[in-house]
C-alpha cells in the first residue's frame, strides 16, 4: 500500500514522525495525508528524513541545485547541498542538465538525508537533442525516464501534465511577452505542436499513476504555463493549464497516489493572494508549491529578495512549499554563496509566513529576550546566520557586554537597563 492508502487505514510511523516534528496531534496529519491536502514524500530506495508538507503545517522550503552545461562539477553540486542542509532546508531539487546526469543525482541523492525531487523530463529531452532533436522524444522514453529516477530514489517528480492539445492552444491565442519560461514546460509544448500529438503524460496519466504508486514517489503536478513576467500573469494559459492539474489532483487521490500542485511565477503583489486561492479551490486544497513568486521583474541580481516577498505572501494566503530562488536567478548558475543567500531569504519568508499563523513565535520570543540583555552570544544562536551576525557586529570592537557600534555610548537598552537599576 501507498502511504496514502496506509493512511486510509490507520496511523503509520511515518506519520507519527511528522506530528511529532510539527508539535501537532497525530490524527490531524494522518486525516490530511489520507484527504491529500497533507503530502510527505518518501521514496523507500531514499527513506529521507519523515516531513510533511501541506494543510495546518509549517512552511517549507526546498533548494534547486545540478549542473549546466557551462558548469559541471559534482563536489559544486555536493558542497550546495551541505549549505542548503546547514541553514535548514526541507528538501533539495536536482535539476542536472551537464555532465553525467545520472552520476549526479545518485550522488546527490545518497548525500541528502532530506528529501529529493527531479525533473525527468529534463534529462529525457537532452538525450533526444543530442540523438536529433528535443521533440523526437518517443512516450517510452519520457516514461523509462520517470522510472530510473524512481528507481534511484527520488522522493519527488516535477511532471508536466497539464499541457495537453487543448492547453496549448489556449497559449497560441495568448498575447504573452515571454512565452513559455519552464523547461520542460517548453520541452512538452514543442513536442505537442511538433508531433500534433496529446502530452503522453497526460494520455497515459494512469500508467503514470501506477508507477508511482509501485515506486511510492509523489508527483509534483508542474506548471509548465507559469508566467515569465508581471505581465502574464494569471492568463488563459496559465488558469487552463491549473485547472487540467485540478482535475488530475482527483485522479491521484482516487488512486490512492501523493500530489502537490505547482504555481507561478512571476506575479503583481496584488494577485498573489488570490492566485493561491484559485489553486486552492481548483485543487481542492492539495499542497501548493510556489517558485517565490516574484513580485517584480527588474532587480535581476537580487530576485532572492524579490521571490522572498513574494513568499511570504504566498504562505500567508495558503502557499504551502517555497522554491527559493538566488541572486543568480535569469542570471547564471547559482554559486555556493548563491546557494546560501537564497535559501536564507526563502527561510525567512517562510518563518514570516508561520508566525502570521501563530506557528513559531517562541524562537522570535527567545531573540527579542536576548536583545534585552544584550546577550550577544544566544542571539547567534538563535539567528538563521549566526556566523553573519556575528561577523558584522564584530566590526565594530565592541565588549561582550556592550552594544553595538551602531549607537555605542548611547545604546537604547543599556541606557534604559542603567537607570532601571536605579
Amino acid at each position: 500500500m501507498t502511504l496514502m492508502e496506509e493512511a486510509r487505514s490507520g496511523m503509520t510511523p511515518i506519520i507519527k514522525e511528522v506530528a511529532l516534528a510539527e508539535g501537532l496531534d497525530p490524527e490531524f496529519v494522518r486525516r490530511g495525508v489520507a484527504e491529500g491536502r497533507i503530502v510527505i514524500p518518501h521514496n523507500p530506495q531514499h527513506s529521507p528524513l519523515a516531513c510533511g508538507i501541506g494543510e495546518g503545517l509549517s512552511v517549507k522550503v526546498n533548494v534547486n541545485l545540478g549542473s549546466s552545461r557551462d558548469h559541471h562539477c559534482l563536489e559544486d553540486e555536493i558542497e550546495k547541498v551541505r549549505v542548503a542542509l546547514r541553514y535548514g532546508a526541507h528538501s533539495v531539487m536536482d535539476l542536472s542538465t551537464g555532465g553525467d546526469i545520472d552520476s549526479f543525482r545518485r550522488a546527490i541523492i545518497a548525500e541528502s538525508p532530506v528529501m529529493v525531487g527531479t525533473v525527468p523530463i529534463y534529462q529525457t529531452g537532452l538525450s533526444a537533442a543530442r540523438r536529433s532533436a528535443v521533440v523526437d522524444m518517443d512516450e517510452d522514453d519520457i516514461f523509462n525516464g520517470i522510472e530510473t529516477h524512481a528507481r534511484d530514489g527520488v522522493d519527488f517528480m516535477t511532471i508536466h501534465c497539464g499541457i495537453t492539445k487543448e492547453t496549448v492552444d489556449w497559449l497560441k491565442r495568448s498575447d504573452r511577452i515571454t512565452g513559455v519560461v519552464s523547461r520542460g514546460g517548453a520541452f512538452l509544448t514543442a513536442w505537442i505542436l511538433h508531433n500534433d500529438k496529446e502530452n503522453p503524460l497526460y494520455a497515459q496519466f494512469d500508467y503514470l499513476l501506477e508507477m508511482a504508486k509501485e515506486y511510492e514517489f509523489t508527483i509534483s503536478l508542474g506548471d509548465g504555463f507559469r508566467p515569465g513576467c508581471l505581465e502574464d500573469a494569471t492568463d488563459a494559459a496559465q488558469l487552463s493549464e491549473l485547472m487540467v492539474l485540478g482535475k488530475l489532483v482527483k485522479r491521484c487521490r482516487a488512486a490512492g497516489v501523493q500530489s502537490m500542485v505547482e504555481g507561478p511565477g512571476h506575479v503583481p503583489l496584488h494577485m498573489v493572494e488570490s492566485n493561491v486561492a484559485v489553486q486552492k479551490s481548483l485543487c481542492q486544497g492539495a499542497p501548493f508549491y510556489v517558485l517565490g513568486p516574484l513580485v517584480t521583474d527588474i532587480a535581476p541580481g537580487y530576485d532572492h529578495i524579490v521571490g522572498a516577498i513574494g513568499g511570504a505572501l504566498a504562505a500567508r494566503a495558503g502557499a504551502d512549499f517555497l522554491c527559493y530562488l538566488t541572486p543568480a536567478e535569469h542570471l547564471s548558475l547559482p554559486t555556493v554563496e548563491d546557494v546560501k543567500e537564497g535559501v536564507i531569504a526563502s527561510l525567512i519568508a517562510a518563518h514570516a509566513a508561520d508566525v502570521s499563523r501563530g506557528r513559531g513565535t517562541e524562537r522570535d520570543r527567545r531573540m527579542a529576550e536576548a536583545r534585552a540583555a544584550l546577550d550577544w552570544n544566544t542571539m547567534y544562536s538563535l539567528a538563521l546566520d549566526g556566523e553573519k551576525a556575528r561577523l558584522y557586529r564584530s566590526r565594530g570592537n565592541t565588549k561582550e557586554e556592550e552594544g553595538c557600534s551602531m549607537c555605542g555610548d548611547v545604546c537604547a537598552i543599556r541606557i534604559l537597563q542603567d537607570y532601571l537599576k536605579e
